[in-house]
């Protein structure tokens, strides 16, 4: 499995991030890359990716704790910019999958933030 890299030119959401590939963009910024899920499971279900590529959250080390810091803090704002009710009535889900058992399918460090009306249709 690859290490973390400035940028993998095999993987679909490092081309994603770099325009390469088109998406429906949520936001971005000098580290991270947010955009619609193509299979959405709810109303609001966009990912949120690190420019950075690192292969899974396996990888993740102290050195990264920035990173997903500015991550999880971007969720609440994201959520509410492309739909999720206020909580504590509203609200969102956040998802890692991490390795196969754990469900990943792409191999690049990804949240999902997924909300809206219930019930949603997997997860």
């Amino acid at each position: 499995m690859t290490d973390v890299t400035h940028g993998d030119p095999n993987c679909i959401f490092c081309k994603i991030a770099a325009g390469q590939i088109p998406s429906k963009k949520v936001y971005q910024d000098e580290q991270v890359y947010a955009f619609h899920d193509i299979h959405p499971w709810a109303p609001v279900h966009f990912l949120l990716i690190p420019k950075l590529h690192i292969p899974s959250m396996a990888q993740v080390g102290p050195e990264h704790a920035g990173l997903l810091g500015h991550m999880m803090a971007l969720v609440p704002r994201l959520a509410a910019q492309e739909g999720c009710r206020p909580y504590p009535e509203g609200g969102f889900r956040i998802v890692c999958n991490t390795g196969g058992d754990g469900g990943q399918e792409v191999h690049h460090l990804h949240i999902h933030v997924i909300g809206g009306p219930r019930p949603w249709l997997k997860g």
